[in-house]
């Protein structure tokens, strides 16, 4: 059954999934892999749809596969399919510029943190709604960090209580994302970034282990296995 999106949400969320993911190995494009049978991307929209502040969803698809994509995800939701990008960026834009008025808050997630619950993103979109400018979902890191130099001899060991793993979906006020993509110049893999550089304060909130992104075979693998349990 198609997700029916809230037509007085205040939310517009934008998916790049044109890349390739090659570290995932050989085969299509990173967002139309199989995870239990369906692709991440079919994972990633349903979740999307089902929190329930969210008006719209435009997806930046391989320009070659926009009209393959756009009929697999019509039974999931009503989502816009634009052509992506060559890089992440160009495809944020790309899907930035097909949300239609109204949504004064806008998310970017990744199509490979697949298994990310509605309620994260009602998390984020609750933050901006409460004021915040930018807002990015975080969790500690847990493990020792180590500097190294180009020998691989480590320099020193880095305080990891001030550091955070980050996360998408990442929050902003439609005006601050629009004009941190009309100022971008080198391209960034991270919309916050992009934001950072206007000096615009970024702000977090607590993340969800489940919104693990799945880069590596072992994390479709752990991605399989956390599909079980939910």
């Amino acid at each position: 059954m198609t997700a029916q999106l809230n037509p007085r949400g205040d939310v517009a969320v934008l998916v790049p999934a044109a890349g390739a993911g090659v570290r995932l190995g050989p085969g299509a494009p990173k967002a139309l892999r199989l995870l239990a049978g369906e692709p991440l991307l079919v994972h990633a929209v349903r979740r999307i749809a089902a929190a329930p502040s969210v008006h719209t969803i435009v997806v930046a698809a391989p320009a070659a596969d926009v009209e393959s994509v756009r009929a697999m995800l019509t039974p999931v939701a009503p989502v816009t399919v634009v052509p992506g990008g060559a890089e992440r960026q160009a495809s944020v834009a790309a899907a930035l510029a097909a949300v239609p008025a109204g949504p004064e808050i806008v998310l970017v997630h990744d199509a490979a943190r697949a298994l990310t619950p509605p309620d994260l993103v009602e998390s984020v979109a609750a933050a901006v709604r409460d004021g915040h400018d930018a807002v990015i979902p975080v969790l500690p890191v847990v493990d020792t960090i180590k500097e190294v130099d180009a020998a691989e001899q480590v320099l020193g060991t880095v305080d990891r209580s001030a550091l955070r793993a980050v996360q998408t979906p990442q929050g902003f006020r439609r005006s601050v994302l629009d004009a941190a993509h009309e100022a971008a110049g080198d391209p960034l893999t991270d919309d916050a970034g992009l934001v950072e550089k206007q000096g615009v304060p970024v702000v977090c909130v607590p993340g969800s282990e489940l919104a693990l992104k799945i880069t590596r075979p072992f994390d479709l693998a752990l991605a399989e296995h956390l599909l079980t349990l939910t």
